[in-house]
Parts: structure tokens; sequence; C-alpha cells
């Protein structure tokens, strides 16, 4: 599916949120939408999928999805950031969206189960009852068994533990190629593993229109904590610009593209020493504010 944003603009009150934005997402093109706190992604995000009005144009495939939302609903698939608090059964959730969406109940179990949630178990439950990582499950097995042509995902891993958030990766590649994707999310991970395209917002505006691999390149960085327990392996730490920290421990903040050479030759010059060693990939969202920084 094919986002076109034209002079997009949103104020509330007297604060301007969105300020001229003007972005096409060809269809199929897998985008990462990232920015600082109140940058305006969450009403980017609403305006794209037509609950919100903005003045400009926002077009899906030249459709307006607030015009249009009926026609586009079958066609476009949401998970939130904050669940909505339904009172509903979960069983009843997954039938209605079952019916209006045209696919089997058990395929929405299936992704369920490989998310490691038991659908059938849990079906008599309210779905606000739920916990919240259980909840981002559901949510995401029915976006992925929808089959829709536009998937917006807002933090979808974010109430997920580590061993879900691999299995997320792994139904997402099996989605279609054809499928556009918008992704909010802090993660440098998911910008690698699920994005080929970054769209990064400052103050209402985008800041960055480019190919994930020239962004992180150019923001991009790593942070290396070393604990080393030798006098010796120290000193060749402190000669390479690391500072130390809590006993035995030695970190440096270095640009990705010199991470990997600094690996491999610390691992090589302290083996036998080398206690311990974390790395840590961020990269910095807004290029005017120091320390605005998305960790992985």
């Amino acid at each position: 599916m094919r986002i076109e944003l034209r002079g997009v603009r949103k104020r509330f009150g007297k604060t301007d949120v969105l300020r001229g934005i003007d972005v096409t997402v060809e269809s199929g093109r897998r985008v990462a939408l990232i920015g600082p706190n109140g940058s305006g992604k969450s009403t980017l995000l609403r305006a794209v999928l037509g609950l919100l009005d903005c003045e400009g144009e926002v077009l899906l495939d030249g459709r307006s999805p607030s015009q249009e939302r009926i026609r586009l609903a079958r066609r476009v698939a949401y998970v939130p950031q904050i669940a909505p608090q339904l009172s509903a059964s979960v069983g009843e959730v997954v039938r209605l969206v079952a019916l209006t969406r045209d696919i089997p109940v058990g395929r929405i179990a299936e992704l369920g189960a490989r998310l490691e949630l038991d659908v059938e178990r849990i079906r008599v439950r309210p779905f606000r009852k739920l916990s919240g990582g259980m909840k981002q499950k559901l949510l995401i097995a029915i976006a992925f068994a929808s089959g829709a042509e536009l998937l917006v995902l807002d933090e979808p891993t974010a109430s997920l533990d580590a061993a879900a958030r691999e299995r997320f990766f792994e139904l997402f590649g099996e989605l279609s190629t054809n499928a556009t994707l918008l992704l909010c999310s802090h993660r440098i991970e998911e910008l690698r593993h699920l994005a080929d395209h970054v769209l990064a917002l400052n103050e209402g505006r985008v800041t960055h229109d480019c190919p994930v691999t020239s962004f992180l390149g150019e923001r991009g960085a790593s942070v290396l904590e070393v604990q080393v327990d030798s006098s010796e392996g120290a000193e060749w730490l402190a000669d390479r610009a690391f500072r130390s920290g809590a006993p035995g421990w030695w970190v440096r903040t270095l640009s990705q593209a010199d991470k990997v050479p600094l690996v491999r030759e610390l691992t090589q010059k302290l083996d036998g020493t080398l206690r311990n060693l974390l790395i840590r990939d961020l990269v910095k969202v807004d290029a005017s504010t120091e320390g605005s920084e998305h960790v992985a």
C-alpha cells in the first residue's frame, strides 16, 4: 500500500505538532518512524490511520483514510503501543476479528502459540485483564494473521521478553514482501531487522528520510564495556582511550564502523585476562540536541 503525505499539519491549541510533512512511502517499503518524545510520531501514525483530522492530504493508495475508513479498514492492521481496555473476552475479540477479516480463528491461535500465548486457555478472560505482554502478543497475532497490506506497529515489542521478541522477528520475516510497514520504535535491532528506510521527526518536521544503512552509518555509535583482571590489560585499555569505571571495568564510546576492528583487537590482546565484554549500540536521533539517543 502506498502512503502519501502532502503538507500535513496538526495543531493542538497553540502547539504545532506536525509542521508540513511531505513524504511518500512506496508500496512494500518497511519504514521506521523515529524521533524524540514529543516529535509528532504518534500524531502522524493517527493521521495515517484516519483517526485524526489534519490539514493537508493523507492518502493510502490514493484514498483518504479519514473519509474512506471502512473501505480501507480491512487492508490495514494496527498494533498500538498501549492496548485498548476492552471488556470483551479474548474469545469474543478473536471471533469478531476473524469474522470481519474473513480469516480462520485457528490462524490467530496458531500465531499466538508461536509467541507462547495459549489463546484457547485464556479465551474466557476479559481482554483488559490480561498482562501487558499477553495483550501485545494477541494484538501481534491478530495483525500478522490479517494479511493486511499496511501494518502500523507502534512499539510492538515494548512489553515482550527477549524470547518473545525473537519469535516476533521470525513471524515478521514470514510476512508478504508486498506489505508496507510503518514502525515506530526505540530499538536499534528493530531498525536493522525490520526496516529498510528511516523517517525521523523532530519538533513536527522531517529531519531524515533515507535508507536505514545510511542513517545508522551517519548517526550510529557503540559503547564498549570491558572488565579485565590484570594491570597490563588496564594499561592497554587506557592507551586506547578507554576510561576506568567500577573496579576492573573500562568503557569507551566509538563509531559503529570502528567497533568490530577494536573488538577483534581487544579479544586477541586481552586473551586470558578478559573477564567480561558488553556492547551496546545506540543512535542519536536529533542532530541539534546532544545526548538524544535511542539505545538497543
